[in-house]
């Protein structure tokens, strides 16, 4: 086992607005989005695999299946997608190296994607590792512990974004074309 521990961190505790329902509840493939990704994280993280949940909780939590690591809530998820990673990164901060940020949402991501993510980020500890797309780049992503702190200071609904854009030059991007597709509303999951 390497001597850098990664923490998955998978967040599905929002709101679903353009969804018009719980995404993290919908179906892909025969199963959840929630235990599609929980099962991807389990895959790559083992134990140290994080679910953020908040609403619709009790239902996401049932709809994640059997679960090998472990599960918080977060109370302000409504107040956007920065409360949930700093929920997660609180839970795990003062034993993780690094945490690997998953969304409930990229069913196209697969375990070789995110272990190519752990294995350069192994390579450089100290930088974050980013999956890139069209000239983005964005989740999944793995944050080292010097970042923890500005992580749990992130506010609203843009996530991490900010973040990235800020640290570019402790960034290396991984081409990673299955990131580009999220589900953000119905017609985006039936058309895949």
């Amino acid at each position: 086992m390497p001597e850098h521990l990664v923490f998955a961190i998978v967040l599905a505790a929002g709101e679903s607005r353009r969804f018009g329902s719980s995404k993290q509840l919908a179906i892909y493939r025969g199963e959840p989005l929630v235990r599609r990704a929980v099962r991807l994280a389990e895959e790559v993280c083992g134990d140290r695999s994080i679910l953020v949940i908040g609403n619709d909780w009790k239902k996401v939590l049932a709809a994640s299946g059997p679960r090998s690591g472990f599960f918080v809530f977060n109370d302000q998820y409504a107040s956007g997608m920065a409360s949930s990673i700093a929920c997660g990164v609180n839970s795990v901060s003062d034993v993780a190296d690094a945490v690997l940020l998953l969304m409930a949402d990229q069913p196209l991501i697969k375990p070789d994607h995110l272990n190519m993510l752990i294995e350069a980020w192994y390579a450089a500890p100290d930088v974050i590792v980013a999956s890139e797309y069209s000239g983005v780049q964005g989740p999944p992503v793995i944050f080292p512990a010097n970042c923890f702190d500005s992580l749990t200071k992130l506010e609203g609904d843009q996530g991490a974004r900010s973040l990235l854009s800020a640290m570019r030059e402790s960034l290396r991007g991984i081409a990673l074309d299955a990131a580009a597709v999220d589900i953000d509303t119905p017609e985006d999951l039936a058309g895949l």
